[in-house]
């Protein structure tokens, strides 16, 4: 139904040209990666803090949704305003607000992409490490909200280790801070962890004080192929059984490896499966380290292993790793892209497992991502109907697999809509009661982004 006109008055009010109850506009907000779409009743842009508070305190009185978004590259459905309600863009609140390398923080607005960030820390020698395959047009807001990562997470841990604090709205339309501006703190509940991954169910980010790194000035890129996907996660376990840590730790299965070598030609290696590692540092120990790596990296069923020693060289070697998206969009329009995780140790187990589930599901899987933190992407590619009902069956044994290596439904996409269902397959019933009491506390009417995250 639509918005109350008392509402409507007070969202014009309050955002002025800022607010659209457009068809066209709020077509292009109903949706996000995921493919998955509902229709809002309106959408605003907010362009300051004060903003959201009245929003959120205009659409409590009236029980209406309010469904945060960053840029919309969330896999999961969790910007598809399901119940209608107003949709919130982050995307004018995109100003870097502060760079301070003396602290080592920056201090944003949820609106400024992950890849503009860290252009601007470039020049002085810093990032900040969450780097997902999105990142030149993801939003840091989207970022916190799913917790999302990508390769460097294997050294330089997830959003929630690189972030000091939060300014939010919570669903009763108040504000608060959370968290520090150091980087040791022990005052309270750390509410900064709590609301990173939280898909914008308990409260609304308007800024953030994010935690910096030096950039190292070396880096070296390794790539090892194998006999088989078996012997490649068995190195896996290895390289990160020893103490290098390398800055990323790819997997790529046989399957992915044919796709991308049909797509991007000769670049890319024929293998039972492969590995792209990289290992920075300052340049007086990256030998070391390389070669710590690579003797980790050698065992039963290695084929090969190449050092890039210039830029062109890594580009090349990466070649593969690049040429697996275009390749499965020209297969499945209607890809389904998990992001499960499990003990690096297990990580043989996992790889085997979904050998055996698309085999036994007759369902094409093209398997890549994370090793070095256990987190696989498993890709299903249906290509007709048929196929898309086996597709679902087999998720559903790919996560009591997961389940079973004591694993976990998602690394960095989140839960949103898609993987809700199968939330109590992954948490105890006491420990889902728990985070009703927390949104509860945070949002009494359960207005932010309903029908998400939580059975």
């Amino acid at each position: 139904m639509p918005l109350p006109t008392p509402l409507i008055e007070a969202l014009r009010a309050t955002f002025g040209a800022d607010l659209s109850l457009a068809e066209a506009e709020r077509v292009a907000y109903s949706y996000d990666n995921s493919r998955l779409h509902a229709l809002p009743d309106a959408v605003v842009f907010p362009t300051t803090h004060a903003q959201v508070e009245a929003l959120v305190r205009q659409c409590r009185e009236h029980r209406v949704p309010v469904i945060a978004r960053g840029r919309g590259t969330n896999t999961t459905g969790a910007t598809v305003p399901v119940d209608g309600g107003v949709v919130v863009s982050f995307e004018r609140m995109n100003r870097i607000i502060r760079l301070d390398p003396d602290n080592r923080l920056a201090i944003v607005e949820p609106g400024v992409l992950n890849g503009d960030l860290q252009q601007a820390l470039k020049p002085l020698g810093f990032f900040w490490p969450p780097d997902p395959t999105s990142s030149p047009w993801c939003s840091i807001g989207g970022n916190l909200a799913c917790n999302s990562a990508g390769p460097r997470t294997v050294k330089y841990g997830s959003p929630r280790e690189n972030t000091l604090g939060l300014r939010a709205v919570a669903g009763t339309g108040e504000g608060f801070r959370a968290g520090t501006y150091t980087s040791k703190g022990s005052t309270g509940y750390d509410l900064t962890r709590l609301l990173i991954g939280s898909e914008g169910t308990l409260a609304l980010i308007t800024e953030a004080t994010l935690k910096l790194t030096p950039k190292p000035t070396g880096l070296r890129t390794l790539r090892a192929t194998y006999r088989d996907v078996s012997a490649a996660a068995h190195a896996v376990a290895r390289i990160m059984a020893q103490p290098v840590t390398p800055c990323a730790l790819e997997f790529i299965d046989d399957v992915a490896l044919r796709l991308a070598h049909e797509h991007g030609g000769d670049s890319v290696p024929m293998a039972g499966a492969m590995l792209m590692i990289e290992v920075d540092g300052e340049p007086e120990t990256l030998p070391s380290a390389v070669e710590a790596v690579s003797r980790a990296a050698r065992g039963e069923g290695l084929e090969s292993l190449d050092i890039a020693q210039t830029a062109e060289e890594t580009q090349a070697l990466w070649s593969a790793r690049k040429a697996l998206s275009p390749a499965q969009r020209t297969i499945s329009p209607n890809k389904i892209n998990e992001d499960v995780v499990v003990p690096v140790s297990r990580l043989p187990e996992l790889v085997d497992g979904v050998k055996q589930l698309a085999a036994r599901h007759n369902v094409l899987i093209v398997s890549f991502g994370h090793a070095g933190n256990g987190n696989l992407h498993v890709n299903l590619l249906p290509r007709d109907d048929a196929e898309r009902e086996r597709a679902h069956a087999c998720l559903a044994d790919l996560f009591d697999l997961v389940i079973r290596l004591d694993g976990t439904l998602s690394g960095e996409h989140g839960i949103g809509l898609a993987k809700r269902p199968f939330m109590p397959l992954a948490l105890q019933a006491s420990t889902l009661d728990l985070m009703r009491a927390v949104k509860s506390a945070f949002d009494p009417d359960g207005i932010l982004n309903p029908g998400k995250l939580l059975p």
